[in-house]
């Protein structure tokens, strides 16, 4: 037997016997007359074990990436990855007569995030790890998350998102720290999840909480009193912000989020004896957008009122030690608090705050860089670029917006400050896991050193002419749609056709990312084949996305989508040639069963305001052909696989930023001039829906269109249904199809999250 055969089998039976000593431990019995959630705790516990056994990452030098958002999923069959061992458990379960799919369907989604600004946090995390690179993440534990999503009476309703259960990934420390506020002060209590790098050591992710918090404060779906601080502080992640004290909240949960940070990296530094004066040579902390702006004046804070530095060795020595990433160009996501609410809940800062502004004003007479502007209102990103050593962008275009336009005025003063670092994702979750079937015929093709290096991805392009290989991807999407169409009537109660296209459109619910347009293209389709005109093939339309509770609009979308999946899937003219679903609480485990089986990725953001995307990248890594506009990282998708494996439509973000400069565009316009546009937003309002939606909401929304439009639906939506129609007829000819698929899985390399975090290394943390 060779050496490798006997590692192999000894790999093996440490894994049969750490499961089995869990299961006697934990119940008593053997593994094989467990239920799953038991067999889940087994594995959660042995997990931990080779956790322990595996090196912690060490450096002279160590990130802090502090993020209000960390959406990492479910993390049961990424660490086994990582650790090199979901295989063997994945074995050891089958002879105890157990399927590891059930088993990690048992587990808890950690509801710590939102969107991709959350996950890309999560996708970092892992990469930082498996570069080996000592660096860890600082956030908040939340109770609750953002919410759970329940739809009843076709409305989005919100509930709390419970996820923390006695057996987690969760590790209570030792570890605690005051924070005072203005009215109060309380004490916190750190948590911690190992964070486990592919095949190489691991690093924490830091969830500060306070054992004050009380579940039962919650009212009605997810109300509660915001003014109950102690009470209230880690419930959820982004508190409803339509009144005062909901954006004290958030101010109070910002502040504890970053004091704790700051006392948490001072405390590591000073255990390691480095003079303070030279943080900035041992520590990095990367600001990810601006909630955790207030890190920077509550580390001068610190260093000062502790005597320790002057004000200028202190705002110097943390200039040098901060870093901002960017991650909008939404004016209105550019966080401005009133400086009266931060004088309520953080008065200490607001003495830093303001001498921080005073040198600003001293240096700078241009009041658009100034810190505290006119209205009395402190603008966090200013902070960040003021005094902090680098400023990113998160894809090629969103940063030359950022120097061109949005961020103009700073760019002048410190062009030296601004670069970009394009977005990427973990191939270890969004392939290896997610889609161990196309993973397979990746390493049978081209071997397995992909894995560790994406851009090997590439030698897929010698295969492109080859039809059994391309013939091999085609069957695995066909196998993801036949999975993603049982999943779907076990949760949802709707049947799909998985010969159908499959198009799929699965981010946050916002206007700019236009689920709107896919609505009317939706409502353009179900007209024409009640007129007679019906498809080549069945269409499915798939949706996930969830809505800020006080975004009005963005809820009245939902409401619109869930009437068209009323009407169109119980309509018999037109159900057998259409389908629209909107899956329910979408979240990162939804999303894995999604993206695999997509066909065609919509990625339809208005140019110019999409800062990145990753979804994007995801889809594409899965052999789905993107639809999109040239906006985000849909720019670089497009360089990477040429014009003919993408479909682009859509003005351009130089049209776009012009019409706004010179409010040039009018919607009604459009919509007198187009007959198919105006049948489109009619049909909103039509008796058809009104029988089955509210009255109120689509009215609002239909006057939304008509009237503001914001963000330019009717500009782009006839060459929308127009290439929509050419990629779904371009779907028949499969041989051709089949090589865009492989195309995209082949250029998608680029947008692994270890080369991002390469780049974020060598150009700002110097680790």
């Amino acid at each position: 037997m060779g050496i490798e055969r006997i590692r192999e089998e000894v790999f093996c039976n440490e894994v049969e016997t750490g499961l089995n000593d869990a299961a006697s431990k934990l119940y008593g019995k053997p593994l094989g007359e467990l239920n799953d959630a038991q067999v889940y705790n087994c594995v959660l516990q042995m997990t931990k074990e080779f956790t322990r056994a595996a090196k912690q990452i060490k450096g002279d030098k160590k990130v802090y990436y502090i993020s209000a958002e960390f959406l990492i999923g479910k993390l049961l069959s990424n660490n086994l990855i990582n650790l090199g061992i979901y295989d063997k458990v994945k074995e050891v379960l089958a002879k105890y007569g157990k399927n590891i799919a059930d088993i990690e369907e048992a587990e808890n989604e950690p509801s710590l995030g939102n969107g991709g600004l959350g996950r890309l946090a999560a996708c970092f995390l892992d990469s930082i790890a498996t570069l080996g690179l000592c660096g860890d993440g600082i956030g908040l534990n939340y109770h609750f998350g953002l919410f759970r999503q329940v739809f009843a009476d076709r409305l989005q309703t919100a509930v709390p998102d419970e996820w923390i259960t006695e057996n987690s990934w969760l590790h209570k420390t030792d570890t605690s720290f005051e924070v005072r506020f203005g009215d109060r002060k309380v004490r916190s209590q750190l948590y911690d999840i190992d964070v486990i790098g592919y095949e190489n050591g691991v690093n924490k992710l830091h969830l500060f909480d306070i054992d004050t918090v009380d579940e039962s404060i919650i009212k009605k779906g997810i109300s509660f009193d915001k003014e109950d601080i102690e009470k209230n502080l880690t419930l959820f992640l982004y508190p409803d912000d339509s009144d005062e004290a909901g954006n004290l909240l958030r101010i109070y949960q910002q502040y504890f989020m970053v004091s704790n940070g700051a006392q948490l990296i001072l405390k590591e530094l000073h255990d390691q004896q480095i003079d303070l004066h030279e943080m900035y040579k041992h520590a990095v902390i990367q600001i990810n957008d601006t909630h955790p702006t207030m890190v920077i004046p509550e580390l001068i804070r610190i260093l000062t009122e502790d005597k320790a530095m002057s004000m200028d060795e202190a705002i110097d020595v943390v200039s040098k030690t901060c870093a901002y990433t960017n991650h909008t160009i939404l004016a209105e996501a550019l966080e401005k608090w009133p400086l009266e609410y931060l004088e309520k809940v953080v008065p200490q800062l607001v003495p830093i705050i303001k001498e921080l502004d005073k040198r600003v004003r001293a240096k700078y007479k241009d009041k658009k860089v100034q810190i505290i502007d006119k209205d009395k209102r402190v603008h966090m990103a200013h902070i960040d670029i003021h005094y902090g050593f680098s400023v990113n962008g998160v894809a090629a275009l969103h940063t030359e917006i950022l120097k061109e336009t949005e961020l103009n005025h700073f760019y002048k003063i410190y062009p030296e400050k601004f670069n970009n670092k394009t977005n990427g994702i973990t191939f270890r979750r969004w392939l290896m896991s997610c889609d161990p079937e196309l993973a397979s015929v990746i390493t049978d093709t081209i071997g397995d050193s992909w894995k560790k290096d994406a851009s090997k991805l590439t030698q897929l392009m010698d295969h492109i002419d080859d039809s059994d290989t391309v013939e091999k991807i085609m069957e695995v999407k066909k196998t993801k749609k036949d999975q993603l169409a049982a999943y779907i009537k076990a949760r949802e109660g709707v049947e799909l056709d998985p010969d159908s296209i499959f198009d799929i459109q699965i981010k946050r619910m916002h206007e700019y990312k236009r689920q709107q347009m896919n609505a009317l293209y939706i409502i353009h389709k179900y007209l024409e084949i009640k007129a007679g005109k019906k498809p080549a093939r069945p269409m499915t339309f798939i949706f996930g996305a969830k809505a800020a509770p006080a975004y009005v609009i963005a809820q009245d979308v939902i409401h619109l989508l869930l009437c068209l999946m009323e009407i169109v899937n119980n309509d018999p003219d037109v159900s057998k040639y259409m389908k629209v679903i909107m899956v329910e609480n979408y979240n990162v485990t939804y999303a894995e069963k999604l993206i695999p089986a997509c066909d065609i990725s919509e990625q339809i953001s208005l140019a110019s305001k999409e800062a990145s995307g990753t979804g994007n990248m995801k889809f594409m890594l899965n052999g789905a052909v993107t639809l999109g506009t040239m906006d985000g990282a849909n720019v670089e998708i497009c360089d990477l696989v040429g014009k003919d494996n993408i479909y682009v439509f859509g003005k351009d973000s130089d049209t776009v930023i012009d019409l706004y400069a010179k409010s040039a565009y009018v919607s009604k316009d459009y919509y007198k001039k187009s007959k198919v546009i105006k049948e489109a937003v009619d049909f909103i309002t039509d008796k058809k829906v009104l029988a089955v939606g509210h009255k109120e909401n689509l009215e609002r929304l239909q006057k939304e269109l008509l009237n503001k439009d914001w963000f330019m639906t009717l500009l782009d939506l006839e060459e929308y249904i127009a290439v929509k129609d050419k990629a779904f007829a371009d779907y028949e000819a499969r041989g051709a199809w089949g090589r865009k698929m492989l195309t995209n899985i082949a250029q998608a390399g680029f947008f692994s999250s270890d080369r991002t975090i390469a780049e974020y290394n060598r150009d700002i943390w110097k680790l």
